[in-house]
């Protein structure tokens, strides 16, 4: 496996510290802050730790799983910026358990202050109508540049250096040039990207806690960049703007494996008041739409 890849599991492998209370560290990032996708799928893995033995899709994070439910939902508000440098305590309320759907209710709290809120609801599998809708067209990944040909290309070498080695757990591949690579240039706000773990993972079921918090990760990495296009705006990696995740959702379709390509098809419908509004689905390389994704940001020029 990936040593990165190894050390990202590692880091959504929570400390249990009391019942419903779990620890977790940080890694460093481009900011200086806490990566929201880290706080958001370490928030998932604490609700999916307390849901019951037997509908848990896996009590811990690398074991295999067979059956059971898995996160068909979350919602997220992202209330201060993290302390990459101080360990984050995750606190679970146990909302409820039905027959089908379990619901938790998680507080991330540093310096005993909450700086993240989160609610997760998880289903048991069952049968039900099927609809959905058409993939996009997008480039086969593989003809696609990895991000270590890529950022170099528009980026200086050690802001290059640092997003390559902070993204080296993920193969993500921009199927178009980067909000940074056309700096002044405003373009349709719309981006896709290739992503999968940069390795193959234990074998879990695809849909299991495992992938859907990697994909939870991952989420929080470029959807905001279609509101970056359509101003022409390269983004934090160039300083043009300042900005930060404010609020998240994603629904889970359909099971998917988080090692195998995804394609993250990306929008942004609004931007007004220092916030843009991303939207997005993310889709299995066969066509299956597994998951929706909308965030609100902040999204401020600087003065």
């Amino acid at each position: 496996m990936n040593q990165a890849l190894d050390a990202l599991l590692d880091l959504l492998d929570l400390e249990q510290i009391e019942e419903d209370i779990f620890r977790g560290v940080s890694r460093s990032a481009l900011v200086p802050r806490v990566f929201g996708g880290q706080v958001a799928a370490q928030a998932l893995v604490a609700a999916g730790r307390t849901v019951p033995a037997d509908r848990s899709p896996s009590s811990r994070l690398r074991s295999t799983s067979r059956g059971g439910p898995t996160a068909h939902s979350l919602h997220a508000y992202f209330l201060r910026p993290g302390d990459p440098g101080a360990p984050i305590v995750y606190t679970v309320d146990r909302i409820r358990d039905g027959r089908s759907f379990t619901t938790r209710r998680v507080v991330a709290v540093q310096h005993g202050q909450p700086i993240f809120h989160l609610s997760a609801s998880f289903q048991t599998y069952e049968e039900g109508l099927e609809h959905q809708a058409v993939m996009p067209h997008a480039p086969d990944p593989e003809t696609l540049p990895t991000a270590a040909e890529t950022l170099p290309l528009h980026l200086p070498g050690h802001v290059a250096e640092r997003l390559i080695e902070a993204r080296a757990a993920v193969d993500l591949r921009y199927a178009d040039v980067p909000p940074w690579g056309t700096v002044g240039q405003p373009r349709e706000p719309r981006s896709q990207v290739w992503f999968r773990t940069n390795g193959k993972l234990a074998d879990d079921a695809p849909g299991s806690l495992l992938h859907v918090c990697l994909a939870t990760y991952v989420s929080d990495m470029t959807l905001l960049d279609s509101v970056l296009l359509a101003h022409g705006r390269g983004g934090w990696a160039v300083g043009d703007v300042v900005g930060a995740s404010l609020d998240h959702a994603m629904w889970f379709h359909r099971p998917f494996r988080a090692d195998e390509w995804l394609l993250y098809d990306q929008e942004s419908p609004s931007a007004s008041g220092g916030r843009g509004l991303g939207q997005a689905r993310i889709w299995t390389q066969d066509g299956r739409l597994a998951v929706t994704v909308i965030q609100e940001g902040v999204v401020r020029v600087p003065r």
